[in-house]
C-alpha cells in the first residue's frame, strides 16, 4: 500500500520551484507542479527582454528539464480553473487532479485598477509573453517613426511613458534612456536626437523607488534626471485611449507607449470562500503558509498575505527572497511530524536596483544602511546571475552583460511575433503612412 501523499504544487515560480527541488526525491511524497507555462523564468530581468538587451533563453528553463532528476516530481502544462476542497480536487482547464496537499504558488497578475482602456490598450511587462510584445512593439514603432514626416505625429511613437516606478519602473526608464542616446542614434539615421521623443516615469508615491531608502530614492531620481527621464510623482495615469495617456493632475501625454509596471493583484480562483482572501487578493495564512479555514492548503510567496508577523502587519513584500524562505521553511516542515513544525521567520536581506551602466542602489536590511554607484551595481549583477535557475542561463547571461559593458550595445533587437501579433503591428503601418 502506498503511504505517500501526494502534493499538488500550482506555480513554478520562485516559490514553487524552490519547494519542490526540497523535497524533491522525497520518500513521504509523490509531487505534481501544474503550470500554464511549461518553462521557469525569472521575472527580475523580464525588462531587459523587453528592451532587446537579451534573449528570453537567457532568463528561462524547462520544467521537464529542471526535473528530470527529481523521481517523484511530474509536471503538468495546465492552468487551475477551480478547487473544490470537500473533494480535494482541483479542476484544470485540461482534466482533474486529486491531492492530499495543495499548495498555491501562483504569484500574481498586473493590475489595472479596473481601467478598461489602460488594460486593452497599454504595454503590459508582466510575463515573456509581455516582453516579447513589447520589445516587438518598440521596435515596429521605431521603424515606423522613420517614415513619419510630421514631428509631432513622429514623437507620439518616440515617447514613452512609464507607469509605475518601484524597480521594475525604474530600471526600464533607465535602460531606455540609454538606448536613445546610442543605440536608436546609431540603428535609425533616419532619427536625428531633437526627433527622440521624452521618457516619463509616473507614480503615486512621492518618490521613485518609495519602498527603498530615502538616500536610495534621492540617488535614483538624481540619477533618472540626469538621463533625461521626467520624473512625474505624486501623480497617477487616469486614462489612455491609444493616443494620450491622462494624468490625475490635469496634464496630457502624447504617446503611444504607455508601458504599465503599476502593481500587482493575485490571481483569484474559484472554490475559495470570499473571506480566505486579504490585501490585493492574497491569500490569508498562518504563520505555518497555512491558509484559513483549510487544514491541507497551504500558499506561498506572492499570493499569501500570513497573519502573526508584526514586522510586516501588511504582509511580507512580494519579491523573490521572502517566496524563497517560506518555501523552505514549509518543505523544512512537512518532512517533520506536525509537531515539530516551526512558524516563519522572514530574513530581510535587503533591496537592490539598477539605474543604468555602473549605477544601482543597495540598502541593507532593515535600510540600516545604502550603497549606490558602480559597486552597488556589481552587487546587483553577482545576485541576479545566482538568481538564475541553470548555470547554462547564469554564463549566458554573464557574456550578454560583458557583451554590453564593452560595446554598449547588444543583439537581441529582432521582430519575431506571431502571425496574429504580426497583423497588429502591421495594421499599424496602413494607418500612418505618411503623415
Amino acid at each position: 500500500m502506498d503511504l505517500k501523499k501526494k502534493i499538488i504544487v500550482i506555480g513554478g515560480g520562485f516559490a514553487g520551484l524552490e519547494l519542490i527541488k526540497r523535497l524533491g526525491n522525497s520518500k513521504k511524497h509523490d509531487i505534481v507542479l501544474v503550470d500554464s507555462n511549461n518553462y521557469n523564468f525569472f521575472p527580475p530581468l523580464i525588462y531587459q527582454v523587453s528592451s532587446g538587451f537579451m534573449e528570453p533563453s537567457a532568463i528561462s528553463y524547462p520544467f521537464r528539464k529542471i526535473l528530470r532528476n527529481l523521481k517523484n516530481v511530474r509536471f503538468r502544462l495546465g492552468s487551475l480553473e477551480q478547487l473544490v476542497p470537500d473533494e480535494n480536487k482541483i479542476i484544470l482547464n485540461n482534466g482533474v487532479l486529486k491531492y492530499d496537499i495543495l499548495i498555491m504558488a501562483t504569484g500574481t497578475e498586473t493590475n489595472y485598477f479596473g481601467n478598461k482602456n489602460i488594460e486593452e490598450k497599454c504595454l503590459p511587462m508582466k510575463t515573456i509573453s509581455d516582453a516579447l510584445s513589447l520589445r516587438n512593439t518598440i521596435l515596429t514603432r521605431l521603424d515606423l517613426a522613420t517614415r513619419i514626416e510630421n514631428s509631432e505625429e513622429r514623437k507620439k511613437y518616440l515617447t514613452f511613458v512609464i507607469a509605475g516606478a518601484g524597480p521594475t519602473g525604474v530600471e526600464l526608464s533607465g535602460i531606455l534612456a540609454e538606448m536613445s542616446t546610442s543605440v536608436i542614434i546609431k540603428d535609425y539615421p533616419e532619427l536625428k536626437e531633437k526627433d527622440i521623443g521624452k521618457i516619463y516615469l509616473i507614480d503615486g508615491q512621492k518618490s521613485v523607488l518609495s519602498s527603498m531608502s530615502l538616500n536610495a530614492q534621492k540617488y535614483a531620481s538624481k540619477k533618472l534626471s540626469k538621463y533625461g527621464v521626467n520624473l512625474v510623482m505624486d501623480t497617477f495615469v487616469e486614462d489612455f485611449d491609444g493616443e494620450t495617456v491622462q494624468l490625475s493632475n490635469g496634464n496630457k501625454i502624447n504617446s503611444k507607449n504607455l508601458i504599465w509596471a503599476a502593481g500587482v493583484l493575485a490571481k483569484v480562483f474559484k472554490g475559495f470562500p470570499k473571506n480566505s482572501f486579504g490585501n490585493n487578493k492574497r491569500l490569508k495564512t498562518n504563520q505555518f503558509n497555512q491558509v484559513h479555514l483549510f487544514e491541507n492548503i497551504y500558499a506561498l510567496g506572492d499570493c499569501a498575505i500570513m497573519d502573526g508577523d508584526k514586522n510586516y502587519p501588511n504582509g511580507h513584500p512580494q519579491l523573490a527572497q521572502p517566496a524563497i524562505q517560506q518555501a523552505k521553511n514549509l518543505a523544512d516542515n512537512l518532512l517533520k511530524s506536525q509537531e515539530e513544525w516551526k512558524p516563519f521567520v522572514y530574513k530581510d536581506k535587503g533591496s537592490l536596483a539598477i539605474i543604468g551602466r555602473n549605477k544601482a542602489v543597495l540598502d541593507f536590511p532593515k535600510q540600516k544602511y545604502s550603497m549606490s554607484g558602480f559597486i552597488a551595481w556589481l552587487i546587483w549583477i553577482f545576485v541576479h546571475i545566482m538568481g538564475l535557475v541553470n548555470f547554462k542561463n547564469k554564463i549566458r547571461t554573464l557574456y550578454n552583460w560583458i557583451g554590453y559593458y564593452i560595446y554598449k550595445d547588444q543583439s537581441f533587437r529582432m521582430i519575431i511575433k506571431p502571425n496574429n501579433q504580426r497583423k497588429q503591428l502591421n495594421g499599424e503601418n496602413t494607418h500612418h503612412k505618411k503623415v
